[in-house]
Protein backbone atom coordinates (compact mmCIF):
# COMPACT_ATOMS: atom_id res chain seq x y z
CA UNK A 1 0.00 0.00 0.00
CA UNK A 2 1.28 3.44 -0.94
CA UNK A 3 1.90 5.90 1.88
CA UNK A 4 0.33 9.32 1.33
CA UNK A 5 2.36 12.31 2.55
CA UNK A 6 1.01 15.84 2.81
CA UNK A 7 3.57 18.54 3.70
CA UNK A 8 2.59 21.04 6.38
CA UNK A 9 4.04 24.11 4.71
CA UNK A 10 2.27 27.38 5.43
CA UNK A 11 1.91 28.14 1.73
CA UNK A 12 2.27 26.46 -1.64
CA UNK A 13 5.51 27.27 -3.44
CA UNK A 14 5.26 27.07 -7.21
CA UNK A 15 1.73 25.58 -7.09
CA UNK A 16 0.89 22.42 -8.99
CA UNK A 17 -2.86 22.23 -8.46
CA UNK A 18 -5.42 24.26 -10.34
CA UNK A 19 -8.60 25.54 -8.75
CA UNK A 20 -11.87 23.69 -8.37
CA UNK A 21 -13.83 26.35 -10.34
CA UNK A 22 -11.49 25.86 -13.30
CA UNK A 23 -12.25 22.13 -13.30
CA UNK A 24 -15.96 22.90 -13.08
CA UNK A 25 -15.80 25.27 -16.04
CA UNK A 26 -13.94 22.65 -18.09
CA UNK A 27 -16.69 20.10 -17.43
CA UNK A 28 -19.38 22.65 -18.32
CA UNK A 29 -17.60 23.38 -21.60
CA UNK A 30 -18.35 19.81 -22.66
CA UNK A 31 -22.06 20.65 -23.00
CA UNK A 32 -23.48 22.11 -26.22
CA UNK A 33 -24.95 25.60 -26.12
CA UNK A 34 -23.36 26.23 -22.72
CA UNK A 35 -21.73 29.24 -21.12
CA UNK A 36 -20.29 28.79 -17.60
CA UNK A 37 -21.14 31.62 -15.21
CA UNK A 38 -18.69 32.28 -12.36
CA UNK A 39 -20.34 33.77 -9.28
CA UNK A 40 -17.47 35.87 -8.04
CA UNK A 41 -15.19 38.73 -8.98
CA UNK A 42 -13.94 39.32 -12.51
CA UNK A 43 -10.48 38.15 -11.48
CA UNK A 44 -11.78 34.68 -10.56
CA UNK A 45 -13.11 34.22 -14.09
CA UNK A 46 -10.08 35.79 -15.77
CA UNK A 47 -7.74 33.32 -14.04
CA UNK A 48 -9.59 30.30 -15.44
CA UNK A 49 -10.07 31.89 -18.85
CA UNK A 50 -6.38 32.65 -19.31
CA UNK A 51 -5.35 29.09 -18.44
CA UNK A 52 -7.94 27.49 -20.75
CA UNK A 53 -7.21 29.88 -23.63
CA UNK A 54 -3.46 29.24 -23.40
CA UNK A 55 -3.98 25.47 -23.19
CA UNK A 56 -6.47 25.05 -26.05
CA UNK A 57 -5.56 28.20 -28.05
CA UNK A 58 -9.26 28.78 -28.62
CA UNK A 59 -11.82 31.38 -27.63
CA UNK A 60 -13.37 30.17 -24.36
CA UNK A 61 -16.92 31.29 -23.47
CA UNK A 62 -16.92 32.22 -19.77
CA UNK A 63 -18.95 34.85 -17.93
CA UNK A 64 -18.99 36.34 -14.45
CA UNK A 65 -21.40 37.97 -11.99
CA UNK A 66 -18.67 40.61 -11.48
CA UNK A 67 -18.88 40.98 -7.71
CA UNK A 68 -17.53 44.27 -6.38
CA UNK A 69 -16.50 45.39 -2.91
CA UNK A 70 -20.04 46.55 -2.16
CA UNK A 71 -21.83 43.43 -3.42
CA UNK A 72 -19.30 41.25 -1.60
CA UNK A 73 -20.48 42.83 1.66
CA UNK A 74 -24.19 43.29 0.99
CA UNK A 75 -24.72 40.12 -1.03
CA UNK A 76 -24.52 39.07 -4.68
CA UNK A 77 -28.13 38.05 -5.34
CA UNK A 78 -28.77 41.00 -7.68
CA UNK A 79 -25.55 40.24 -9.55
CA UNK A 80 -26.68 36.65 -10.18
CA UNK A 81 -30.11 37.80 -11.39
CA UNK A 82 -28.62 40.40 -13.73
CA UNK A 83 -26.03 38.00 -15.13
CA UNK A 84 -28.55 35.25 -15.90
CA UNK A 85 -31.01 37.67 -17.52
CA UNK A 86 -28.24 39.25 -19.62
CA UNK A 87 -26.86 35.91 -20.79
CA UNK A 88 -30.33 34.58 -21.61
CA UNK A 89 -30.97 37.65 -23.77
CA UNK A 90 -27.56 38.10 -25.40
CA UNK A 91 -25.93 34.66 -25.54
CA UNK A 92 -29.13 32.58 -25.79
CA UNK A 93 -27.64 29.42 -24.23
CA UNK A 94 -29.35 26.02 -24.27
CA UNK A 95 -28.16 25.43 -20.73
CA UNK A 96 -26.39 27.58 -18.16
CA UNK A 97 -23.72 26.47 -15.70
CA UNK A 98 -23.54 28.45 -12.45
CA UNK A 99 -20.50 27.84 -10.26
CA UNK A 100 -19.27 29.49 -7.10
CA UNK A 101 -15.82 30.78 -6.23
CA UNK A 102 -13.85 31.34 -3.04
CA UNK A 103 -15.23 34.86 -2.63
CA UNK A 104 -18.91 33.91 -2.63
CA UNK A 105 -18.37 30.67 -0.73
CA UNK A 106 -16.53 32.52 2.02
CA UNK A 107 -19.31 35.08 2.20
CA UNK A 108 -21.84 32.25 2.41
CA UNK A 109 -24.22 33.03 -0.46
CA UNK A 110 -27.10 30.53 -0.44
CA UNK A 111 -27.17 29.58 -4.11
CA UNK A 112 -30.16 27.25 -3.85
CA UNK A 113 -32.25 30.00 -2.26
CA UNK A 114 -31.05 32.53 -4.83
CA UNK A 115 -31.99 30.25 -7.73
CA UNK A 116 -35.36 29.44 -6.15
CA UNK A 117 -36.09 33.14 -5.83
CA UNK A 118 -34.96 33.74 -9.41
CA UNK A 119 -37.27 31.02 -10.70
CA UNK A 120 -40.24 32.47 -8.84
CA UNK A 121 -39.58 36.01 -10.09
CA UNK A 122 -38.75 35.07 -13.69
CA UNK A 123 -41.05 32.24 -14.82
CA UNK A 124 -40.43 33.30 -18.44
CA UNK A 125 -37.04 31.55 -18.16
CA UNK A 126 -38.37 28.23 -16.92
CA UNK A 127 -37.20 26.76 -20.24
CA UNK A 128 -33.54 27.47 -19.36
CA UNK A 129 -31.87 24.68 -17.34
CA UNK A 130 -29.43 26.09 -14.78
CA UNK A 131 -26.88 23.66 -13.33
CA UNK A 132 -25.53 24.94 -10.03
CA UNK A 133 -22.39 23.54 -8.41
CA UNK A 134 -20.42 24.52 -5.31
CA UNK A 135 -16.72 24.95 -6.14
CA UNK A 136 -14.80 27.07 -3.61
CA UNK A 137 -11.23 27.83 -4.71
CA UNK A 138 -9.84 26.88 -1.32
CA UNK A 139 -11.25 23.35 -1.33
CA UNK A 140 -10.04 20.55 -3.58
CA UNK A 141 -8.33 20.81 -6.94
CA UNK A 142 -9.28 20.85 -10.59
CA UNK A 143 -10.27 17.17 -10.59
CA UNK A 144 -12.60 17.72 -7.62
CA UNK A 145 -14.41 20.62 -9.28
CA UNK A 146 -14.71 18.68 -12.52
CA UNK A 147 -16.12 15.61 -10.77
CA UNK A 148 -18.59 17.63 -8.68
CA UNK A 149 -19.85 19.32 -11.84
CA UNK A 150 -20.36 16.07 -13.72
CA UNK A 151 -22.36 14.76 -10.76
CA UNK A 152 -24.59 17.84 -10.90
CA UNK A 153 -24.94 17.50 -14.68
CA UNK A 154 -26.27 13.94 -14.49
CA UNK A 155 -28.57 14.58 -11.51
CA UNK A 156 -30.20 17.81 -12.74
CA UNK A 157 -33.78 17.50 -14.01
CA UNK A 158 -33.99 18.73 -17.62
CA UNK A 159 -37.62 17.87 -18.23
CA UNK A 160 -38.97 15.29 -20.66
CA UNK A 161 -38.10 14.94 -24.32
CA UNK A 162 -40.92 16.05 -26.59
CA UNK A 163 -42.31 13.25 -28.76
CA UNK A 164 -41.70 15.26 -31.93
CA UNK A 165 -37.99 15.45 -31.08
CA UNK A 166 -37.48 11.71 -31.41
CA UNK A 167 -39.11 10.10 -34.43
CA UNK A 168 -36.99 6.94 -34.48
CA UNK A 169 -38.96 3.86 -33.35
CA UNK A 170 -37.58 2.33 -30.17
CA UNK A 171 -37.09 -1.00 -31.96
CA UNK A 172 -34.74 0.63 -34.48
CA UNK A 173 -32.63 2.59 -32.01
CA UNK A 174 -29.08 1.58 -31.21
CA UNK A 175 -28.34 0.72 -27.61
CA UNK A 176 -27.23 3.84 -25.77
CA UNK A 177 -24.24 3.73 -23.43
CA UNK A 178 -23.44 6.66 -21.14
CA UNK A 179 -19.72 7.39 -20.93
CA UNK A 180 -18.70 9.56 -17.98
CA UNK A 181 -15.48 11.12 -19.23
CA UNK A 182 -13.19 12.03 -16.33
CA UNK A 183 -10.82 14.99 -16.28
CA UNK A 184 -7.94 12.71 -17.30
CA UNK A 185 -9.40 12.63 -20.84
CA UNK A 186 -8.69 15.48 -23.23
CA UNK A 187 -10.79 16.18 -26.34
CA UNK A 188 -8.74 13.77 -28.45
CA UNK A 189 -9.12 11.03 -25.84
CA UNK A 190 -12.88 11.57 -25.70
CA UNK A 191 -13.08 11.30 -29.48
CA UNK A 192 -11.14 8.03 -29.41
CA UNK A 193 -13.36 6.52 -26.70
CA UNK A 194 -16.44 7.57 -28.63
CA UNK A 195 -15.17 5.90 -31.82
CA UNK A 196 -14.37 2.69 -29.91
CA UNK A 197 -17.88 2.48 -28.45
CA UNK A 198 -19.54 3.28 -31.77
CA UNK A 199 -17.48 0.62 -33.55
CA UNK A 200 -19.52 -1.93 -31.57
CA UNK A 201 -22.74 -0.54 -33.04
CA UNK A 202 -23.61 1.33 -29.85
CA UNK A 203 -24.56 4.98 -29.37
CA UNK A 204 -22.02 6.69 -27.12
CA UNK A 205 -23.46 9.45 -24.94
CA UNK A 206 -20.36 11.26 -23.69
CA UNK A 207 -20.82 13.34 -20.53
CA UNK A 208 -19.17 15.77 -20.87
CA UNK A 209 -18.10 15.71 -24.53
CA UNK A 210 -15.06 17.96 -24.94
CA UNK A 211 -14.40 16.49 -28.39
CA UNK A 212 -17.25 18.54 -29.82
CA UNK A 213 -16.38 21.85 -28.20
CA UNK A 214 -12.67 22.00 -27.34
CA UNK A 215 -11.26 20.10 -30.34
CA UNK A 216 -10.12 23.22 -32.19
CA UNK A 217 -12.28 23.90 -35.23
CA UNK A 218 -13.36 26.95 -37.17
CA UNK A 219 -17.01 27.97 -37.06
CA UNK A 220 -18.86 30.11 -39.57
CA UNK A 221 -19.00 33.03 -37.19
CA UNK A 222 -18.54 34.19 -33.61
CA UNK A 223 -20.31 32.15 -30.95
CA UNK A 224 -20.85 33.24 -27.36
CA UNK A 225 -21.66 29.66 -26.29
CA UNK A 226 -20.12 26.27 -27.00
CA UNK A 227 -20.95 24.94 -30.46
CA UNK A 228 -20.50 21.25 -29.69
CA UNK A 229 -20.63 18.76 -26.88
CA UNK A 230 -23.32 16.81 -25.05
CA UNK A 231 -26.71 18.08 -26.20
CA UNK A 232 -29.66 18.93 -24.00
CA UNK A 233 -31.61 16.11 -25.66
CA UNK A 234 -28.85 13.66 -24.68
CA UNK A 235 -29.09 14.81 -21.08
CA UNK A 236 -32.85 14.35 -21.10
CA UNK A 237 -32.40 10.81 -22.39
CA UNK A 238 -29.77 9.60 -19.92
CA UNK A 239 -32.37 7.26 -18.45
CA UNK A 240 -32.55 5.38 -21.78
CA UNK A 241 -28.93 4.21 -21.57
CA UNK A 242 -28.45 0.49 -21.06
CA UNK A 243 -25.13 0.87 -19.22
CA UNK A 244 -22.81 3.48 -17.73
CA UNK A 245 -19.05 3.41 -18.21
CA UNK A 246 -17.18 5.73 -15.84
CA UNK A 247 -13.62 6.59 -16.89
CA UNK A 248 -11.59 7.70 -13.89
CA UNK A 249 -12.21 6.91 -10.22
CA UNK A 250 -13.45 10.48 -9.73
CA UNK A 251 -16.47 9.61 -11.90
CA UNK A 252 -17.69 6.90 -9.52
CA UNK A 253 -20.08 9.19 -7.62
CA UNK A 254 -21.70 10.28 -10.88
CA UNK A 255 -22.11 6.64 -11.97
CA UNK A 256 -23.70 5.80 -8.62
CA UNK A 257 -26.03 8.80 -8.99
CA UNK A 258 -27.21 7.50 -12.38
CA UNK A 259 -27.71 4.06 -10.84
CA UNK A 260 -29.86 5.55 -8.08
CA UNK A 261 -31.80 7.79 -10.45
CA UNK A 262 -32.42 5.44 -13.37
CA UNK A 263 -31.28 2.00 -12.18
CA UNK A 264 -28.52 1.92 -14.82
CA UNK A 265 -25.74 -0.56 -14.07
CA UNK A 266 -22.22 0.79 -14.29
CA UNK A 267 -18.55 -0.12 -14.28
CA UNK A 268 -15.65 2.15 -13.32
CA UNK A 269 -12.46 2.09 -15.38
CA UNK A 270 -9.70 3.81 -13.35
CA UNK A 271 -7.50 3.88 -16.44
CA UNK A 272 -7.88 3.43 -20.16
CA UNK A 273 -4.42 2.72 -21.51
CA UNK A 274 -2.30 -0.41 -21.76
CA UNK A 275 -3.29 -3.91 -22.82
CA UNK A 276 -5.13 -5.09 -19.73
CA UNK A 277 -7.23 -1.96 -19.25
CA UNK A 278 -8.22 -1.76 -22.90
CA UNK A 279 -8.99 -5.48 -23.09
CA UNK A 280 -11.32 -4.99 -20.14
CA UNK A 281 -13.17 -2.16 -21.93
CA UNK A 282 -13.48 -4.14 -25.17
CA UNK A 283 -14.83 -7.13 -23.23
CA UNK A 284 -17.39 -4.94 -21.45
CA UNK A 285 -18.61 -3.43 -24.73
CA UNK A 286 -18.85 -6.89 -26.27
CA UNK A 287 -20.92 -8.06 -23.29
CA UNK A 288 -23.29 -5.12 -23.70
CA UNK A 289 -23.84 -5.98 -27.36
CA UNK A 290 -24.24 -9.72 -26.78
CA UNK A 291 -26.58 -9.30 -23.83
CA UNK A 292 -29.04 -7.69 -26.25
CA UNK A 293 -28.60 -10.29 -28.97
CA UNK A 294 -27.95 -13.43 -26.95
CA UNK A 295 -29.42 -13.27 -23.44
CA UNK A 296 -27.97 -16.67 -22.50
CA UNK A 297 -24.49 -15.94 -23.90
CA UNK A 298 -24.48 -19.08 -26.04
CA UNK A 299 -22.43 -17.46 -28.79
CA UNK A 300 -18.82 -16.43 -28.12
CA UNK A 301 -18.01 -12.74 -27.75
CA UNK A 302 -17.06 -10.94 -30.94
CA UNK A 303 -14.82 -7.92 -31.30
CA UNK A 304 -14.55 -5.69 -34.39
CA UNK A 305 -11.49 -6.72 -36.39
CA UNK A 306 -9.95 -3.26 -36.16
CA UNK A 307 -9.30 -3.73 -32.44
CA UNK A 308 -7.55 -7.04 -32.95
CA UNK A 309 -5.19 -5.23 -35.30
CA UNK A 310 -4.73 -2.27 -32.96
CA UNK A 311 -3.99 -4.64 -30.09
CA UNK A 312 -1.28 -6.37 -32.12
CA UNK A 313 0.17 -2.99 -33.04
CA UNK A 314 0.31 -2.07 -29.35
CA UNK A 315 2.05 -5.35 -28.54
CA UNK A 316 4.65 -4.58 -31.19
CA UNK A 317 5.11 -1.04 -29.86
CA UNK A 318 5.66 -2.40 -26.35
CA UNK A 319 8.21 -4.85 -27.70
CA UNK A 320 10.02 -2.13 -29.64
CA UNK A 321 10.21 0.37 -26.79
CA UNK A 322 10.57 -1.70 -23.63
CA UNK A 323 14.38 -1.73 -23.90
CA UNK A 324 14.37 2.03 -23.38
CA UNK A 325 11.91 1.97 -20.47
CA UNK A 326 13.64 -0.71 -18.40
CA UNK A 327 14.90 0.65 -15.04
CA UNK A 328 14.32 4.27 -16.12
CA UNK A 329 13.52 6.51 -13.13
CA UNK A 330 10.49 8.64 -13.93
CA UNK A 331 8.94 11.32 -11.71
CA UNK A 332 5.35 12.50 -12.16
CA UNK A 333 3.35 15.53 -11.00
CA UNK A 334 -0.27 15.02 -12.08
CA UNK A 335 -3.88 15.00 -10.90
CA UNK A 336 -4.78 11.69 -9.13
CA UNK A 337 -6.70 9.98 -11.98
CA UNK A 338 -4.06 10.89 -14.54
CA UNK A 339 -1.25 9.96 -12.14
CA UNK A 340 -2.75 6.51 -11.58
CA UNK A 341 -3.25 5.82 -15.28
CA UNK A 342 0.22 6.98 -16.30
CA UNK A 343 2.24 5.48 -13.46
CA UNK A 344 0.81 1.98 -13.86
CA UNK A 345 1.51 1.94 -17.60
CA UNK A 346 5.10 3.01 -16.96
CA UNK A 347 5.43 0.35 -14.28
CA UNK A 348 4.16 -2.30 -16.70
CA UNK A 349 6.81 -1.17 -19.18
CA UNK A 350 9.58 -1.81 -16.66
CA UNK A 351 10.19 1.78 -15.55
CA UNK A 352 10.63 2.83 -11.91
CA UNK A 353 8.37 5.54 -10.48
CA UNK A 354 11.02 7.64 -8.79
CA UNK A 355 8.69 10.28 -7.32
CA UNK A 356 4.97 11.04 -7.46
CA UNK A 357 3.31 14.33 -6.51
CA UNK A 358 -0.37 15.05 -6.87
CA UNK A 359 -2.92 17.73 -6.03
CA UNK A 360 -5.75 16.25 -3.97
CA UNK A 361 -6.92 13.15 -2.11
CA UNK A 362 -8.22 10.08 -3.97
CA UNK A 363 -8.75 6.39 -3.14
CA UNK A 364 -6.40 5.59 -6.04
CA UNK A 365 -3.41 7.06 -4.23
CA UNK A 366 -3.25 4.05 -1.92
CA UNK A 367 -2.59 1.75 -4.86
CA UNK A 368 0.26 3.24 -6.87
CA UNK A 369 3.46 1.48 -8.00
CA UNK A 370 5.55 3.53 -5.56
CA UNK A 371 6.06 3.47 -1.80
CA UNK A 372 5.16 7.13 -1.22
CA UNK A 373 3.04 9.76 -2.97
CA UNK A 374 3.03 13.42 -1.94
CA UNK A 375 0.06 15.78 -2.05
CA UNK A 376 2.05 18.94 -2.61
CA UNK A 377 3.41 21.52 -5.01
CA UNK A 378 6.12 21.80 -7.65
CA UNK A 379 8.71 22.70 -5.01
CA UNK A 380 8.12 19.29 -3.42
CA UNK A 381 8.27 17.76 -6.89
CA UNK A 382 11.64 19.33 -7.65
CA UNK A 383 13.14 18.14 -4.36
CA UNK A 384 11.86 14.59 -4.83
CA UNK A 385 12.70 14.32 -8.54
CA UNK A 386 16.47 14.67 -8.14
CA UNK A 387 18.09 11.70 -9.89
CA UNK A 388 15.24 11.16 -12.37
CA UNK A 389 15.69 10.22 -16.02
CA UNK A 390 12.42 11.84 -17.07
CA UNK A 391 9.81 14.23 -15.66
CA UNK A 392 6.11 14.16 -16.53
CA UNK A 393 4.20 17.32 -15.58
CA UNK A 394 2.43 20.32 -17.06
CA UNK A 395 4.29 23.18 -18.73
CA UNK A 396 5.18 24.69 -15.35
CA UNK A 397 7.61 21.79 -14.93
CA UNK A 398 9.80 23.13 -17.73
CA UNK A 399 12.04 25.22 -15.47
CA UNK A 400 12.46 22.27 -13.08
CA UNK A 401 13.49 20.01 -15.96
CA UNK A 402 16.06 22.59 -17.06
CA UNK A 403 17.53 22.89 -13.57
CA UNK A 404 17.70 19.10 -13.14
CA UNK A 405 18.94 18.68 -16.72
CA UNK A 406 16.42 15.95 -17.58
CA UNK A 407 13.75 15.76 -20.32
CA UNK A 408 10.17 16.86 -19.63
CA UNK A 409 7.11 15.16 -21.09
CA UNK A 410 4.19 17.56 -20.90
CA UNK A 411 0.91 16.20 -19.57
CA UNK A 412 -2.11 17.59 -17.73
CA UNK A 413 -3.20 21.24 -17.46
CA UNK A 414 -1.97 23.70 -18.54
CA UNK A 415 0.25 22.98 -21.53
CA UNK A 416 0.93 26.39 -23.02
CA UNK A 417 4.18 25.81 -24.95
CA UNK A 418 3.02 23.06 -27.31
CA UNK A 419 0.38 22.93 -30.03
CA UNK A 420 -2.30 20.27 -30.47
CA UNK A 421 -3.78 19.91 -26.99
CA UNK A 422 -7.28 19.78 -28.44
CA UNK A 423 -6.38 16.77 -30.60
CA UNK A 424 -3.80 14.85 -28.60
CA UNK A 425 -4.83 11.28 -27.78
CA UNK A 426 -3.08 9.07 -25.22
CA UNK A 427 -6.02 6.72 -24.57
CA UNK A 428 -7.01 3.40 -26.09
CA UNK A 429 -4.78 1.03 -28.03
CA UNK A 430 -3.71 3.74 -30.46
CA UNK A 431 -3.26 6.39 -27.79
CA UNK A 432 -1.08 4.05 -25.73
CA UNK A 433 1.08 3.43 -28.80
CA UNK A 434 1.52 7.19 -29.25
CA UNK A 435 2.48 7.64 -25.60
CA UNK A 436 5.07 4.86 -25.71
CA UNK A 437 6.57 6.22 -28.93
CA UNK A 438 6.72 9.76 -27.53
CA UNK A 439 8.59 8.66 -24.42
CA UNK A 440 10.78 6.21 -26.33
CA UNK A 441 11.91 9.03 -28.63
CA UNK A 442 12.72 11.21 -25.61
CA UNK A 443 14.89 8.45 -24.16
CA UNK A 444 16.70 8.00 -27.50
CA UNK A 445 17.40 11.73 -27.71
CA UNK A 446 18.67 11.77 -24.13
CA UNK A 447 21.06 8.89 -24.83
CA UNK A 448 22.35 10.53 -28.00
CA UNK A 449 22.89 13.78 -26.13
CA UNK A 450 24.96 12.01 -23.48
CA UNK A 451 27.07 10.30 -26.14
CA UNK A 452 27.73 13.59 -27.96
CA UNK A 453 28.85 15.23 -24.72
Amino acid sequence: MTTITQPTKAAAVNPLKLSSPLGASLAFLGLKGMIPLFHGSQGCTAFAKVILVRHFREAIPLSTTAMTEVSSILGGEDNVFTAILTLAEKAKPDVLGLLTTGLTETRGDDMQRILKTFRSEHPELDWLPIISVSTPDYKGAMQDGYAATVEQIVTTDYGVLAESEDSIPSSDRKARVTILAGSLLGPGDVEEVKSIVEAFGLTAVMVPDLSGSMDGHLDDGFNSVTTGGTTLDDLRRLGESSFTIAIGESMRKSAVALKQKFGTNYEVFPRLNGLQAMDRLVLRLSKIVHSRQDAHFVQPYEVPSQFNRQRRQLQDAMLDTHFYFGRKRISLALEPDLLYQTSWLLHEMGAEIHAAVTTTKSPLLENLPIENVTIGDLEDFENLAVGSDLLIANSHGRAIAQRLNVPLYRMGYPIFDRFGNGHRCLTGYRGTIQFLMDLGNLFIEAEESQINH
